[in-house]
Formats: structure tokens, C-alpha cells, sequence
């Protein structure tokens, strides 16, 4: 096949043209990588979608074109990118505290989330900014993998066992409450989560080459399918027979009328102000007025949610058993609190929905449901500038750690396959990948490890296999949806529970530690940051980083400074570590960082503490092999002690600096102050130099332990 060339510039904007020649064997082997990440994707989609809190059918639509736009327009040609458990699981803990999950708001912020992230990721890409990502630390990343890893493990447990959980501002009494439902446990949910944990794990140990969380969804949802495990019904208000439950139910309804008619005040009178604005009429006092009733609706808003919210929880937490009344339709009252002598048909039943009119009871495993089919709409969603402001630190932090993610996935692929990386070209395409989403109605996405492994495993040779897994996703939405719908969510749950157990790595913590105790802090506190936060994972992360940062200004403000001696063997080492005795000549002193206005102080003391140690040297001499940079506060405090000492009747010499610091204290004019004599290219004829003044001056110099040793002495 003849060689393809296009013009560079022409490949800086469609960089997948990189992929051409494009081989007959490179097509093979892509569209059987692609089929087999499509068998992983689909199931697995879902199941993040359930995460995210979304419906499971909009995981499909994140798994459609924004899989194919970060192929194409990334830097990799292996990651696979699509719905991850992180950014999935940021996704709902950030839209949680401003809808309910599921509802058509939340569906809404969570599109909008998307656009924020790649708009977001695409302007550090332009712009070559990537290296932001470089302020959260890999030990934050691994401290809050850990955490969010079981947090996610976690918060599928309800979901396996089939009972309901709580969504509160505290992650773990939600856990807690699951706990104490455990005795409610609804046996055949269990039964189909155990089955696909374990159809997963065997075909892992036993098969990898097989798609395992293909055939765990196919046979659980067969068997949901055919024993009938959906089991719902319709009631209303009025078949409550346990009055504990019916007020709750009737102020929970009340309530969410009240809701509706708040949100339609607030309408109102936000559609008043903007008239008023227009209208050129705009009157300070007006505006003021209705600026202050609009935020007396929110906070109103605000309690009647967290009301029902705790309503819901309370309602949902009831067990139900059905009986027959006579002559009339049946009725529901609670588990234990049956009328006398009223028999109930053995089945448990939960509220799983209240409105106005009807409650929606379920008394069997919940399953996917109707997944509609066809394509998602594509359009921008709408926001306004107060959506935009609540969102902005999600999206800020879901963008960095999401990217982290990934390049993170594609740079371990990349020492395989020894492709070049670039990190802004992956933020480009992981950008434009969520801004495609959140046009064709997806959530946030990113690069998926697994998926990733899958991949190349199946031996993937250009991004052309993320395009085909896109055709298969596709497909899947045009003409399978209807199978779908016996899917158990336990097996959703289960499929999750799979994914992220890989994730939990401890090893990586305790590495951390050994390397340096700041970075094994630094994920320790994030990891544990993390867990108290929950939900709120963000300030989970954002307390890490806070705190990397933190510790590592720390450690630049105080780094290393030694007092030099000659050691036996004619180097310059460490006098106080190898017990070396000092010299009457002169004082080594090697300052071992950067000099900047965080540890000027501390270089300043540090060299006047080792004056005051040796009194009788009148020279000092520093040793700046390990001086990297200096700033103006640097140069200052360099004059200001090079002033001093020359006061007290001692000279100052540098030896070793590199040429940027020189450069500097040459533009500041520190270097004519200090004199270009009194700098030296290493130590030894900086201290050669010392020790002829010292002679020169009748001093006795010859039993110095500094004094250089002559080489053939160590020939």
C-alpha cells in the first residue's frame, strides 16, 4: 500500500488521519476489538448510568458517540473512553443535594455537568494546559481512588439485597440505615446479584478471553424474565390501611404540591424581574424587593425538600403485606400491624413511587424497564447562569480527575506499545467527547481502565476499534432495547461491584508512605476526607490536593541544609552526619533547594547559625550545586547576608551555582556586589582559593580539614 502523507496542520486538527495507511489486518483486528469492548460496554454503561443516577438507558447514550469523538480526536489508540465508576460516581454526588436522582432536573444538571467538563477540558487542551493536572499528586489520586472505590462498592449493596436506601448529606449513616435493613433482604434480588458475581469472578479466573459481564447479564435476565421476578402495582391513598404510613403519605403528597407551586413562584417572579429589566423601567427598590422574595421562595424550597426527602426515605422503609377486604379493593398495611384475623398473600410489597393521584408499589426485584429506542435527541441543554455557577466546582474537579484517569490508562498503554502520548491532544478529545455527550443526552464520561485492558488485550491497533464499538452501541439502540428490559438492577449493581473491587489498592497507599511521609499523609488524609465527605467527594479531593500543596511548600520552605567536612575518603559530605570536625579556615555550607520568598528566612538563618558555630573562620563559603532558582526576595536576602558578614570582617564565595541563578544576581547587580571572583565553578577551588587567602594573610591553614587534598594522594 503506498505511504500516505498530509500536511501537518492538517493532522493537528484531525489527528486520527495519523491511523492511515489503513491495513485490511488492522481493520480485522480493530473490528474484533471492537466487537469485544461493545459485549463489556453495553452492560456495563448501564450499570454506571445507575451510579450516576441517572436512568440506566442514558449510559447507552454516553457509550455512543462520545466513545468514537475521544478516539478520534484523541492522542491515544487504545483508551477506551465512555461512563467510568468515578466520574460517575462524582456525577451523582454532586447533582444529589439539587435534585433527586432520576428526576427530569437531575437528568437535566447532569447533561449540563457534561458541557461544563468539556468545556472545561477542551480549553486546557487549546491552550496547552494540561500540566494543571500535575496539582493533584498521585498520591491524592490514590488515596481518593481507594475511598471512592468502596464508597461506589458500597452504595450497590442496597441495590444487591433489594431494600431501599436513604440519601442524606452524610454517606455513611445512608450506609447505616441499609445495615439495619438488612433482615428485609428480598431473597430472589440476592439471589440474581450472587449469581452474576459469581458468573463474573469464575469466567475471570476460569475464561478471560470471554465476555463475563455479557453472559452474567444475558443469563440473569433470561431467568428474571422467565420466573417472573418484576412484580408491581398500583394503589391508592386510600389502600394504606397503616395510618402511620398514610400521614406520612399524605404530607409527602402535600408537600410535593407545595414544591410545585414554589418552583411556579419562582418563575414568576424571575419572568417578572427580567421584564422589568427590559422594559428600561428598572427601579432599585423593585428589583431589590423581588431579588429578596425570590430568595425567600428558595429557602422555602429548600426545607419543604429535605422534608420529603426524609419522608420518602421513612416511606420507603416500610414493609407492606397485602389483603383481601371484602366487597371492596385490597389493602396494604405494614409488616406486623395486620388487622385481626386478616390474612396476608405472603408477599412483601415497598412504595417505590408516591404522586398526587397514585402510589407505584413494588413487590418483586426492580428491573431496567422500558428502554425507549432509537437515538438520543441532539441539542445543547439549557441552563442558566445560577445552574452554571452551582455546577462549576463539580465540573472542575470531575474534569481534572477525569482526565487524570485517563491519560493516566493511556500513558500505561503506551509503555506497551511505545506510541507517544500527547496529554493536551487526549484533553482535546476527552473534551470534545463531553461536549458531543452532553449533546446526544449523556453525563460526564472519561477513560476507562478496563475497557482500555480489554482493548489492547483483544488486540486493537488504531482508535478505528472505539469507532466500531460505537457502531455495536448503535445497533444496540436501534433494535435491542426491548431485550433489556428483565434486566435485574441487582445484576447492574453486581456488574459495579466487579468493576471497582480492581480499583481498591492499599499496596499503592503503604508505597506512597515508604517514599516519603508527606505523600503517604497526603493519601491517607484524602482517602479518609473522602469517606467523611460523602457524597460530597469533591471536597474530598480538594482537601487532598489542599494538603499535597500544603506539604510541599512545607518542605521548600525548610529544605536541607548541611555543614560541609572532608571526609577520609577527599569528598565534601555532610560534617554533623559523618561526625567530620570543622575547619578554622572556613565555613562549607551546601543550601539544598530552590531560594525563594517562602525560605529566604530560613536560608539567612540557616548561614548565620553556622557562623555563630565557628566563630574563628573569617570565610564562608556556599556550596549552590542544589540552588535551582532564585526570585527577588532571594536575591535581597543573598545581599542583605552577603552585607552583613562583610560587616563582621567575613568573606563570602559561592561556588557551583547554575547559570539561571547567576543570571539573575548578574541582571540584579548582586553579582558586582559580591564581586565575580568570589564565584566558583565547584567547591574544591573555592576552598583552594580560601585557604591561599588564609595564607596570604599569615594565618595558619595547613591542618585545616577543608584544605583540598592533593589527587595522587587517592591515585
Amino acid at each position: 500500500m503506498p505511504e500516505m502523507s498530509f500536511p501537518p496542520l492538517l493532522q493537528r486538527f484531525l489527528p486520527f488521519l495519523r491511523w492511515f495507511p489503513y491495513s485490511g489486518a488492522n481493520l480485522r483486528a480493530d473490528f474484533l476489538a471492537g466487537l469485544t469492548v461493545a459485549l463489556v460496554l453495553v452492560p456495563q454503561s448501564m450499570a454506571y448510568a445507575q451510579l450516576a443516577g441517572m436512568p440506566a438507558y442514558y449510559g447507552l447514550y454516553a457509550a455512543f458517540l462520545p466513545v468514537a469523538v475521544a478516539a478520534l480526536w484523541g492522542s491515544s489508540n487504545q483508551l477506551g473512553t465512555g461512563p467510568v465508576a468515578v466520574a460517575s460516581l462524582l456525577t451523582a454526588s454532586s447533582l444529589t443535594p439539587l435534585a433527586a436522582p432520576g428526576s427530569e432536573n437531575f437528568i437535566a444538571l447532569a447533561i449540563l455537568l457534561a458541557l461544563l467538563v468539556g468545556v472545561i477540558q477542551l480549553t486546557l487542551g487549546v491552550f496547552k494546559l494540561g500540566v494543571v493536572v500535575n496539582f493533584l499528586s498521585h498520591p491524592v489520586i490514590v488515596g481518593f481512588t481507594n475511598a471512592a472505590a468502596i464508597i461506589i462498592a458500597l452504595s450497590q449493596v442496597n441495590k444487591l439485597i433489594g431494600v431501599p436506601m436513604g440519601r442524606s448529606e452524610s454517606f455513611i449513616a445512608d450506609i447505616w440505615g441499609v445495615a439495619l435493613l438488612v433482615g428485609d433482604t428480598h431473597w430472589p434480588t440476592l439471589a440474581m446479584g450472587a449469581t452474576a458475581i459469581a458468573l463474573i469472578w469464575v469466567i475471570r479466573k476460569k475464561a478471560p478471553s470471554l465476555p463475563g459481564v455479557l453472559i452474567a447479564v444475558a443469563v440473569t435476565t433470561v431467568a428474571s424474565w422467565q420466573l417472573g421476578f418484576e412484580r408491581n402495582a398500583t394503589a391508592t391513598l386510600e389502600q394504606i390501611g397503616d395510618s402511620e404510613a398514610q400521614a406520612l403519605l399524605v404530607e409527602f403528597v402535600r408537600t410535593e404540591t407545595r414544591i410545585r407551586e414554589i418552583n411556579q413562584q419562582m418563575l414568576d417572579k424571575g419572568n417578572e424581574l427580567k421584564a422589568l429589566r427590559k422594559g428600561g423601567s428598572e427601579s432599585a427598590h423593585e428589583v431589590a424587593t423581588l431579588n429578596y422574595e425570590i430568595e425567600l421562595l428558595r429557602l422555602q424550597l429548600k426545607d419543604r425538600e429535605d422534608e420529603n426527602r426524609r419522608r420518602n426515605r421513612a416511606v420507603r422503609s416500610i414493609v407492606f403485606e397485602q389483603i383481601a377486604v371484602d366487597g371492596g379493593p385490597v389493602a396494604y398495611y405494614a409488616s406486623g400491624r395486620l388487622p385481626a384475623g386478616a390474612k396476608s398473600d405472603g408477599r412483601h410489597w415497598r412504595i417505590a413511587r408516591a404522586a398526587s393521584g397514585s402510589l407505584k408499589l413494588t413487590g418483586g426485584g426492580e428491573v431496567v424497564g422500558k428502554v425507549p429506542e432509537g437515538l438520543p435527541s441532539i441539542g445543547l441543554p439549557k441552563f442558566s447562569w445560577d445552574m452554571l455557577g452551582s455546577l462549576l466546582g463539580a465540573a472542575i474537579v470531575i474534569s481534572l480527575v477525569g482526565f487524570m484517569e485517563a491519560i493516566s490508562i493511556a500513558k500505561a498503554i503506551a509503555a506497551k506499545t511505545k506510541q507517544k502520548i500527547d496529554p493536551n491532544q487526549e484533553l482535546i478529545g476527552q473534551g470534545l467527547a463531553n461536549l458531543v455527550g452532553a449533546a446526544s443526552q449523556a453525563f460526564p464520561v472519561s477513560g476507562s481502565f478496563s475497557r482500555s485492558a480489554v482493548n489492547i488485550n483483544a488486540g486493537a491497533k488504531t482508535g478505528m476499534s472505539s469507532v466500531i464499538t460505537a457502531v455495536f452501541v448503535l445497533l444496540t439502540l436501534l433494535f435491542l432495547t426491548p431485550l433489556l428490559y428483565h434486566l435485574p438492577q441487582a445484576v447492574l449493581a453486581a456488574v459495579i461491584i466487579m468493576a471497582v473491587i480492581g480499583l481498591v489498592n492499599f499496596a499503592a497507599v503503604k508505597h506512597a508512605w515508604q517514599a516519603n511521609r508527606h505523600d503517604g499523609i497526603a493519601a491517607v488524609v484524602t482517602f479518609l476526607a473522602t469517606l467523611a465527605f460523602a457524597p460530597h467527594l469533591d471536597k474530598g479531593i480538594i482537601v487532598g490536593a489542599g494538603l499535597a500543596i500544603g506539604l510541599y511548600l512545607y518542605r521548600t520552605m525548610t529544605p536541607r541544609v548541611a555543614i560541609l567536612g572532608r571526609h577520609p575518603d577527599g569528598t565534601l559530605r555532610d560534617a554533623k552526619v559523618h561526625d567530620l570536625p570543622p575547619s578554622k579556615v572556613v565555613t562549607a555550607v551546601r543550601f539544598d533547594g530552590r531560594l525563594y520568598f517562602a525560605n529566604v528566612a530560613y536560608f539567612e538563618d540557616a548561614i548565620l547559625e553556622a557562623v555563630a558555630a565557628n566563630p574563628e573562620a573569617r570565610a564562608v563559603l556556599v556550596v549552590g550545586e542544589g540552588i535551582n532558582e532564585i526570585d527577588a526576595s532571594g536575591e535581597e536576602v543573598m545581599h542583605h547576608v552577603v552585607q552583613h558578614l562583610r560587616d563582621a570582617g567575613i568573606e563570602v564565595a559561592f561556588s557551583g551555582l547554575k547559570k539561571q541563578v547567576v543570571d539573575v544576581m548578574r541582571a540584579t547587580g548582586l553579582l558586582a556586589f559580591i564581586g565575580e571572583a568570589r564565584l566558583f565553578p565547584t567547591a574544591d577551588t573555592a576552598l583552594e582559593a580560601i585557604h591561599a587567602e588564609a595564607a596570604a594573610r599569615g594565618e595558619d591553614h595547613a591542618a585545616s580539614p577543608l584544605r583540598p587534598v592533593p589527587q595522587e594522594r587517592f591515585a
